[in-house]
Protein backbone atom coordinates (compact mmCIF):
# COMPACT_ATOMS: atom_id res chain seq x y z
CA UNK A 1 0.00 0.00 0.00
CA UNK A 2 1.49 3.95 -0.96
CA UNK A 3 -0.31 6.80 0.55
CA UNK A 4 -0.14 10.57 -0.47
CA UNK A 5 -1.17 11.28 2.60
CA UNK A 6 0.52 14.24 3.72
CA UNK A 7 -0.89 13.95 7.43
CA UNK A 8 2.57 13.14 10.22
CA UNK A 9 2.60 9.66 10.49
CA UNK A 10 3.11 7.09 13.17
CA UNK A 11 5.99 5.72 11.21
CA UNK A 12 7.78 9.35 11.40
CA UNK A 13 7.26 9.80 14.89
CA UNK A 14 9.71 6.33 15.37
CA UNK A 15 12.28 7.36 13.81
CA UNK A 16 14.04 9.29 16.54
CA UNK A 17 14.27 6.04 18.16
CA UNK A 18 16.60 4.52 15.09
CA UNK A 19 20.41 3.97 16.46
CA UNK A 20 22.20 2.90 13.69
CA UNK A 21 21.54 5.13 10.48
CA UNK A 22 23.02 4.86 6.69
CA UNK A 23 23.30 7.93 4.52
CA UNK A 24 23.91 7.31 1.10
CA UNK A 25 24.93 10.45 -1.17
CA UNK A 26 25.06 10.74 -4.76
CA UNK A 27 27.72 11.95 -6.59
CA UNK A 28 25.53 14.76 -7.63
CA UNK A 29 24.97 15.77 -3.72
CA UNK A 30 28.46 16.40 -3.40
CA UNK A 31 30.04 17.97 -6.44
CA UNK A 32 29.63 21.66 -8.00
CA UNK A 33 27.15 21.11 -11.18
CA UNK A 34 29.03 23.46 -13.34
CA UNK A 35 32.99 21.77 -12.62
CA UNK A 36 31.78 18.35 -11.09
CA UNK A 37 34.31 19.67 -8.15
CA UNK A 38 33.53 18.97 -4.06
CA UNK A 39 31.18 21.46 -2.61
CA UNK A 40 32.70 22.10 0.19
CA UNK A 41 30.23 24.25 1.88
CA UNK A 42 27.64 20.98 1.44
CA UNK A 43 30.35 19.09 2.83
CA UNK A 44 30.93 20.91 6.10
CA UNK A 45 27.20 21.10 6.40
CA UNK A 46 26.98 17.46 6.20
CA UNK A 47 29.59 16.91 8.97
CA UNK A 48 27.97 19.10 11.33
CA UNK A 49 24.88 16.93 10.97
CA UNK A 50 26.48 13.70 11.46
CA UNK A 51 28.48 15.39 14.38
CA UNK A 52 24.73 16.27 16.26
CA UNK A 53 23.22 12.79 15.39
CA UNK A 54 26.59 10.78 17.00
CA UNK A 55 26.46 13.26 19.46
CA UNK A 56 22.98 12.38 20.17
CA UNK A 57 23.73 8.87 20.94
CA UNK A 58 22.68 7.49 17.08
CA UNK A 59 25.84 5.59 15.43
CA UNK A 60 25.87 6.46 11.79
CA UNK A 61 27.62 5.20 8.43
CA UNK A 62 28.20 7.08 5.29
CA UNK A 63 28.30 5.58 1.59
CA UNK A 64 29.53 8.43 -0.37
CA UNK A 65 29.72 8.56 -3.95
CA UNK A 66 31.63 11.06 -5.54
CA UNK A 67 35.18 9.52 -6.50
CA UNK A 68 35.14 8.81 -10.07
CA UNK A 69 33.69 12.36 -10.29
CA UNK A 70 36.42 14.25 -8.13
CA UNK A 71 39.11 12.43 -10.11
CA UNK A 72 37.89 13.49 -13.06
CA UNK A 73 37.76 16.96 -11.91
CA UNK A 74 41.32 16.70 -10.84
CA UNK A 75 42.66 15.68 -14.06
CA UNK A 76 40.73 18.19 -16.47
CA UNK A 77 38.92 14.92 -17.65
CA UNK A 78 35.39 15.20 -19.32
CA UNK A 79 34.44 12.20 -19.35
CA UNK A 80 35.36 8.67 -18.27
CA UNK A 81 34.33 6.34 -21.23
CA UNK A 82 36.43 3.10 -20.28
CA UNK A 83 36.91 0.62 -17.84
CA UNK A 84 40.35 1.98 -16.88
CA UNK A 85 39.99 5.31 -17.71
CA UNK A 86 36.99 5.21 -14.63
CA UNK A 87 39.10 2.87 -12.39
CA UNK A 88 41.82 5.62 -13.37
CA UNK A 89 39.99 8.59 -12.03
CA UNK A 90 38.26 6.48 -9.10
CA UNK A 91 41.97 5.79 -7.78
CA UNK A 92 43.08 9.85 -7.94
CA UNK A 93 39.50 10.88 -6.45
CA UNK A 94 39.19 8.12 -3.75
CA UNK A 95 42.26 9.89 -2.19
CA UNK A 96 41.32 13.41 -2.53
CA UNK A 97 37.43 12.59 -1.21
CA UNK A 98 38.85 11.06 1.90
CA UNK A 99 41.66 13.37 2.82
CA UNK A 100 38.87 16.11 2.76
CA UNK A 101 36.13 13.89 4.62
CA UNK A 102 38.65 13.39 7.49
CA UNK A 103 40.02 16.74 7.54
CA UNK A 104 36.28 18.35 7.98
CA UNK A 105 35.76 15.32 10.54
CA UNK A 106 38.51 16.36 12.41
CA UNK A 107 38.14 19.50 12.77
CA UNK A 108 34.83 18.56 14.81
CA UNK A 109 36.73 16.09 16.79
CA UNK A 110 35.37 13.21 15.04
CA UNK A 111 37.48 9.98 13.75
CA UNK A 112 36.96 8.65 9.91
CA UNK A 113 37.96 5.26 8.73
CA UNK A 114 37.68 4.46 4.68
CA UNK A 115 35.54 0.78 3.97
CA UNK A 116 36.17 0.12 0.47
CA UNK A 117 33.71 -2.91 -0.93
CA UNK A 118 32.79 -4.93 -4.12
CA UNK A 119 30.80 -8.42 -4.02
CA UNK A 120 33.22 -10.87 -3.21
CA UNK A 121 33.59 -8.69 0.45
CA UNK A 122 30.31 -9.66 1.14
CA UNK A 123 29.54 -13.36 -1.40
CA UNK A 124 32.62 -15.26 0.81
CA UNK A 125 31.78 -16.05 4.21
CA UNK A 126 35.31 -15.34 5.77
CA UNK A 127 35.29 -11.60 4.23
CA UNK A 128 31.55 -11.02 5.05
CA UNK A 129 32.19 -11.91 8.56
CA UNK A 130 35.51 -9.80 8.90
CA UNK A 131 33.34 -6.81 7.23
CA UNK A 132 31.05 -7.22 9.26
CA UNK A 133 33.29 -7.38 12.41
CA UNK A 134 35.38 -4.52 11.52
CA UNK A 135 32.02 -2.36 11.02
CA UNK A 136 31.29 -3.14 14.85
CA UNK A 137 34.38 -2.40 15.92
CA UNK A 138 34.65 1.36 14.19
CA UNK A 139 31.13 1.77 15.39
CA UNK A 140 32.43 0.83 18.80
CA UNK A 141 35.12 3.48 18.66
CA UNK A 142 32.53 6.22 17.59
CA UNK A 143 34.43 6.28 14.54
CA UNK A 144 32.58 7.29 11.27
CA UNK A 145 32.83 4.74 8.25
CA UNK A 146 32.87 6.24 5.27
CA UNK A 147 32.01 3.20 2.55
CA UNK A 148 32.46 3.29 -1.45
CA UNK A 149 32.49 0.89 -4.04
CA UNK A 150 36.30 -0.35 -4.81
CA UNK A 151 35.78 0.99 -7.87
CA UNK A 152 39.69 1.03 -8.68
CA UNK A 153 39.59 -3.05 -8.67
CA UNK A 154 36.03 -3.63 -8.98
CA UNK A 155 34.78 -5.80 -12.47
CA UNK A 156 31.75 -6.12 -13.60
CA UNK A 157 31.86 -9.29 -11.85
CA UNK A 158 31.87 -8.43 -8.74
CA UNK A 159 31.08 -4.60 -8.69
CA UNK A 160 27.55 -3.33 -7.10
CA UNK A 161 27.82 -1.24 -10.07
CA UNK A 162 25.77 1.79 -7.76
CA UNK A 163 26.07 2.88 -4.21
CA UNK A 164 22.09 2.97 -3.79
CA UNK A 165 22.07 -0.98 -3.93
CA UNK A 166 25.92 -0.50 -2.03
CA UNK A 167 23.99 0.87 0.82
CA UNK A 168 21.53 -1.60 1.32
CA UNK A 169 24.02 -4.30 1.90
CA UNK A 170 25.73 -2.45 4.33
CA UNK A 171 22.06 -2.10 5.97
CA UNK A 172 21.88 -6.00 5.86
CA UNK A 173 25.83 -6.40 6.86
CA UNK A 174 25.58 -4.37 10.14
CA UNK A 175 21.50 -4.39 10.62
CA UNK A 176 21.20 -0.73 10.50
CA UNK A 177 17.45 0.42 11.33
CA UNK A 178 17.27 3.07 9.17
CA UNK A 179 18.50 3.91 5.36
CA UNK A 180 18.46 7.86 4.17
CA UNK A 181 19.21 7.88 0.79
CA UNK A 182 19.63 11.29 -0.55
CA UNK A 183 20.18 12.15 -4.28
CA UNK A 184 18.70 15.01 -6.96
CA UNK A 185 15.95 12.76 -6.64
CA UNK A 186 13.11 14.17 -3.56
CA UNK A 187 10.82 11.37 -3.44
CA UNK A 188 9.05 8.66 -5.21
CA UNK A 189 6.63 10.07 -7.38
CA UNK A 190 3.60 8.03 -9.35
CA UNK A 191 5.20 9.04 -12.49
CA UNK A 192 8.27 10.85 -13.78
CA UNK A 193 7.73 14.72 -12.91
CA UNK A 194 10.17 16.05 -15.39
CA UNK A 195 7.68 14.84 -17.92
CA UNK A 196 4.09 14.24 -16.71
CA UNK A 197 2.93 17.01 -14.51
CA UNK A 198 -0.24 15.11 -12.84
CA UNK A 199 2.44 12.95 -11.26
CA UNK A 200 1.72 12.55 -7.78
CA UNK A 201 4.14 12.43 -5.15
CA UNK A 202 4.12 9.38 -3.06
CA UNK A 203 5.01 9.77 0.77
CA UNK A 204 4.81 6.60 2.18
CA UNK A 205 4.75 2.82 1.34
CA UNK A 206 4.00 0.43 3.62
CA UNK A 207 4.81 -2.57 1.92
CA UNK A 208 6.79 -3.03 -2.39
CA UNK A 209 4.99 -4.77 -4.88
CA UNK A 210 6.14 -5.53 -8.40
CA UNK A 211 3.64 -2.83 -10.07
CA UNK A 212 5.44 -0.39 -7.66
CA UNK A 213 8.94 -2.24 -8.80
CA UNK A 214 8.13 -1.08 -12.37
CA UNK A 215 6.80 2.18 -11.91
CA UNK A 216 10.54 3.87 -11.72
CA UNK A 217 12.00 4.83 -14.47
CA UNK A 218 16.11 3.49 -14.76
CA UNK A 219 17.20 7.12 -15.33
CA UNK A 220 19.09 9.67 -13.55
CA UNK A 221 19.44 13.49 -13.21
CA UNK A 222 22.60 13.75 -13.27
CA UNK A 223 25.36 13.51 -15.63
CA UNK A 224 27.90 12.40 -12.68
CA UNK A 225 25.40 10.11 -10.80
CA UNK A 226 25.11 6.24 -11.59
CA UNK A 227 21.53 5.42 -10.20
CA UNK A 228 18.14 6.06 -10.55
CA UNK A 229 15.02 5.39 -9.29
CA UNK A 230 15.15 1.46 -10.52
CA UNK A 231 18.00 1.37 -7.94
CA UNK A 232 16.77 3.33 -5.19
CA UNK A 233 13.49 0.55 -5.19
CA UNK A 234 15.56 -2.54 -5.22
CA UNK A 235 17.58 -0.86 -2.24
CA UNK A 236 14.04 -0.45 -0.73
CA UNK A 237 13.55 -4.24 -1.12
CA UNK A 238 17.07 -5.22 0.64
CA UNK A 239 16.87 -2.84 3.48
CA UNK A 240 13.15 -3.05 4.21
CA UNK A 241 13.67 -6.99 4.07
CA UNK A 242 16.95 -6.82 6.27
CA UNK A 243 14.66 -4.92 8.94
CA UNK A 244 14.95 -1.17 8.13
CA UNK A 245 12.83 1.43 7.30
CA UNK A 246 14.36 3.69 3.96
CA UNK A 247 13.71 7.17 3.00
CA UNK A 248 14.27 8.76 -0.52
CA UNK A 249 15.49 12.53 0.22
CA UNK A 250 16.69 15.78 -1.45
CA UNK A 251 20.26 16.00 -0.84
CA UNK A 252 19.73 20.01 -2.22
CA UNK A 253 20.72 21.03 1.78
CA UNK A 254 22.06 18.50 4.28
CA UNK A 255 20.47 20.26 7.24
CA UNK A 256 17.60 17.80 5.88
CA UNK A 257 18.75 14.51 8.05
CA UNK A 258 17.97 15.79 11.45
CA UNK A 259 14.47 16.91 10.11
CA UNK A 260 14.04 13.29 8.75
CA UNK A 261 15.13 11.70 11.61
CA UNK A 262 13.34 14.06 14.19
CA UNK A 263 9.86 12.97 12.03
CA UNK A 264 9.43 15.63 9.32
CA UNK A 265 7.17 14.73 6.93
CA UNK A 266 10.27 14.86 3.63
CA UNK A 267 10.73 12.66 0.90
CA UNK A 268 9.27 9.27 0.78
CA UNK A 269 9.35 6.55 3.56
CA UNK A 270 9.50 2.56 3.07
CA UNK A 271 7.77 1.15 6.20
CA UNK A 272 10.80 -1.95 7.75
CA UNK A 273 8.99 -5.24 6.43
CA UNK A 274 11.25 -7.87 8.03
CA UNK A 275 11.70 -11.24 6.32
CA UNK A 276 12.20 -14.21 8.40
CA UNK A 277 13.85 -16.04 5.64
CA UNK A 278 15.95 -13.02 4.92
CA UNK A 279 19.30 -14.06 3.08
CA UNK A 280 21.29 -11.59 1.98
CA UNK A 281 23.04 -13.89 -0.81
CA UNK A 282 19.77 -14.19 -2.43
CA UNK A 283 19.64 -10.58 -3.25
CA UNK A 284 22.91 -10.08 -3.92
CA UNK A 285 22.95 -13.43 -7.00
CA UNK A 286 20.03 -10.71 -8.83
CA UNK A 287 22.19 -8.00 -8.79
Amino acid sequence: MISMDTQHSELRAQLKNRQRIVIKLGSSSLVHAETGRLNLTKLEILVREVGDLMGSGKQVILVSSGAIAVGRAAMGIASCRTLQEKQACAAIGQVRLMSIYQKLFSEYGMNTAQVLMDKKTVTDPESRVHARNTFEELLALGVVPIVNENDTVSTYDIEFGDNDRLSAVVVALIRADLLLLLSDIDGLYTDDPRENQDAAFIHEVDALNEELLHMAKGTTGSRFGTGGMTTKLIAADIATSAGADMIIASSEDFRILHRLVDGEDLGTIFRANPKEEFYLMDYLERM
